[in-house]
């Protein structure tokens, strides 16, 4: 039995969001459920309620033990409620919230009782720094949850201890490695590495934190995770050298990725690196010191920014009536088994956990898609994301035909076959002979406009565009692609079901390139015709990778393959004129049968050791271009980028994207715009859309026409006006 007490609240004061129970075994339990949110995250309301009950409970000698619970399903606690850091003045403002968050969790870590974490849900950030501070954690292995400290990914660091704590628990390479990528980890894993100390059923989790606490009572807690792990911490451990190592090839791993645009992972580094060197508390002042000074970087300002994003885009339904609701989606077809369509068919058999009817043309092509979606299936199974049962479920839900068997009860189905408009014709009018006549087709169209594939179709209501970004299972964009006669509730399916595959999806109105194609066009035609002026294509990749992007735009070209860079220049060219007009040098390549990366022969060398890593000189003599042109970093950005956020402002003035927000969520995840600059729109308000202008007329009268500033950027130029209020 336990009794409930209204939390240090009167009869007129909101539900608290943690409530203590007393039980009459002597155990307090703190339950966390903060009232009208999906998620329990801690501000300063939460610090506060907590700080009061641990008042509370040191004065109480009848207490044996604390366990810490949600009364939420599915969210122990996401973390600080990221909205508290729109409010800081100044570093010192941020300091002082860590350092309060600290102090509170330094109390439970020294608490005169045990104190359990029983962790259910998302454990995140701040969530999982008062986990670490407790003397054990038990979770479940439900699906939901997960844990880490992602606070690097909105340019942060840990600022609840976590830098200090984490280390200590599962070893230094462990921590690093779960500090500086920001991974959220399932129960399995985190019970290998030993961040948790059980893992057991959701029906349970009470009953065995309070087994917990009787074993921390007796003192019989065991810390870290395997053998190798507890070697490695047992080597490190009052070993300075063996430790420089391990941060001297932090840092040199930190600089390859970063290339010095975050300045998060550094600070994080040498946080943990005082702390192991010369004890927690200077440890803990310097993470405190370094968050607040973080939180008032630009980068940390656009990370945020794009949080609060990615966040409202989770609720958009993509149409403006809020009354429609989306279909339910119980079984898919996919039309292709090529590299798309099995990665289409892997993300919705594994992430959507919907069966899919994979069908191709070729048993050949049927055998190469299913060994793809295994190879996925193996990867992530490899990695303890997913149990060997949940391994064969997701196999199990795919399977193959030759035919349009089993495909009558379709809810959806998805084209992803070549870019022919007669071939896609065909692929509409043979669904709706074979499938019911509710059917959504959705094409995986890249170029195409919508309204021209629907054109054969009987039910045009049905149509839609479902454009995903190759590889399908690691790029996380979709572009939904309505045109005039798409059903507002078939929009509203394609958003929901795109993000039920772990997709973000935004909504884009029909047209030649869509979005995100027509910003890329520009900027990578751009870097061939420095190409062709005698600048080396790993100096305009390098300049760009240094600038921010995950890939320069020859590396790009040689991933996407030349065929298709070959085949949607010409749609584009004829859609919006010398702008686009494509450069011959992508023809001379595609006469040489030069591919890219497909079939080895690209602007780069592929097979051996350093595969894809070197330029193929080669290249040079059939282009007859001479590469002596010396060109500085930010002359080749400027060049290239400049063209990418010149077309991003006409896609927003003609209302192919519907908001800036849509526009810098779209180019972050679907080409790799630098995320710390927060997208094309959020990176001109920064510049000043008269700077923008004013660079695009220079450009405009030294190298052509293409650079001539989109009306919408020569407006808000002399207006002035901003993207975004601020």
């Amino acid at each position: 039995m336990a009794t409930h007490e209204a939390s240090v609240r009167g009869s007129d004061t909101p539900r608290p969001a943690l409530c203590l129970e007393r039980r009459e075994d002597g155990i307090a339990c703190i339950r966390i459920d903060c009232p009208g949110q999906s998620q329990n995250t801690l501000g300063r309301a939460e610090m506060n309620q907590a700080s009061q009950l641990l008042d509370r409970l040191e004065r109480d000698e009848s207490v044996k033990g604390i366990i810490f619970i949600s009364g939420k399903a599915g969210s122990f606690v996401a973390g600080v409620d990221i909205h508290l850091f729109e409010a800081f003045k100044s570093a010192a403002e941020a300091s002082a919230l860590s350092a309060e968050g600290q102090a509170i969790f330094d109390r439970i870590a020294a608490f005169r009782v045990p104190v359990v974490a029983a962790i259910d849900g998302v454990c995140f950030g701040g969530g999982l720094e008062l986990a670490l501070a407790c003397h054990a954690r038990v979770c479940t292995g439900s699906e939901q949850t997960r844990l880490g400290l992602p606070e690097v990914q909105l340019g942060l660091l840990p600022g609840g201890g976590g830098t200090q704590r984490l280390p200590r628990l599962i070893g230094l390479p462990a921590a690093l490695d779960l500090m500086l990528t920001g991974k959220r980890l399932r129960a399995t894993q985190a019970q290998r590495l030993g961040l948790v100390d059980d893992r057991v059923p959701t029906s349970i989790l009470l009953d065995t934190a309070l087994q917990w606490v009787e074993v921390c009572q007796r003192g019989r807690v065991r810390r870290g995770g395997g053998w190798l792990q507890a070697l490695t911490a047992w080597a490190l451990r009052g070993n300075p050298l063996g430790r420089a190592m391990v941060f001297k090839q932090a840092r040199k791993q930190v600089a390859a990725r970063t290339q010095g645009n975050y300045p998060a992972p550094t600070r994080l580094i040498e946080c943990v690196e005082r702390g192991l060197s010369e004890g927690i508390e200077p440890g803990l002042k310097a993470e405190a010191q370094a968050f607040g000074e973080l939180a008032m970087t630009p980068q940390a300002r656009q990370l945020i920014n794009l949080y609060f994003a990615t966040s409202a885009m989770k609720k958009d339904t993509g149409v403006a009536d809020p009354d429609v609701e989306p279909r339910a989606v119980r079984r898919v077809g996919v039309l292709g088994a090529g590299l798309m369509g099995a990665g289409i068919s892997f993300v919705t058999a594994a992430r959507a956990k919907v069966p899919v009817r994979l069908k191709d043309v070729e048993p050949k092509g049927l055998a190469s898609g299913l060994k793809y979606i295994d190879e996925r299936i193996d990867q992530r199974l490899s990695r303890h994301a997913i149990s060997r049962f949940e391994a064969e479920r997701a196999r199990c839900r795919v399977t193959p035909t030759l035919d349009f068997s089993g495909c009558r009860s379709l809810d959806l189905v998805i084209e992803a076959v070549f870019e022919d408009l007669e071939l896609k014709h065909r692929m509409i009018r043979e669904v709706e002979a074979n499938c019911n006549a509710d059917v959504i087709f959705a094409s995986n169209t890249s170029s195409l406009p919508l309204a021209r594939i629907a054109q054969a179709a009987e039910r045009p209501q049905n149509v839609i565009g479902l454009h995903y970004f190759s590889p399908v299972d690691r790029m996380p964009l979709l572009e939904v692609i309505a045109h005039e006669r798409t059903a507002p509730e078939v929009i509203a399916t394609a958003m929901a079901f795109g993000r039920a595959q772990g997709k973000t999806p935004i909504v884009v109105r029909d047209g030649v390139g869509f979005y995100v194609n027509r910003i890329l066009a520009p900027y990578l035609n751009e870097a061939v015709h420095l190409l062709e002026e005698g600048v080396a294509i790993d100096r305009i990749d390098q300049a760009l990778v240094r600038f921010g992007f995950p890939v320069g735009p020859f590396k790009l070209l040689d991933e996407v393959g030349i065929d298709i860079i070959a085949k949607v220049a010409p749609v584009l060219h004829e859609a919006f004129g010398e702008r686009m007009r494509p450069v011959s040098a992508v023809e001379r390549m595609l006469e040489a049968d030069r591919l890219g990366k497909k079939n080895g022969r690209g602007f780069y060398r592929y097979g051996g050791k350093r595969s894809g890593k070197e330029v193929d000189e080669s290249v040079y003599g059939l282009l007859a271009v001479s590469t002596r042109q010396e060109m500085a970093d930010t002359a080749i950005v400027e060049r290239t980028l400049i063209l990418l956020l010149n077309e991003a402002a006409r896609c927003l003035d003609e209302g192919i994207i519907r908001e800036a927000r849509d526009g810098d969520v779209g180019a972050v995840f679907g080409i790799g715009f630098p995320p710390f600059l927060g997208g094309p729109f959020r990176y001109m308000d920064s510049r000043g859309l008269d700077a923008v202008a004013s660079a695009l007329a220079g450009f405009e009268s030294s190298v052509g026409r293409r650079y001539a500033p989109a009306p919408l950027v020569s407006a808000m130029a002399r207006e002035p006006r901003r993207f975004y209020p601020g």
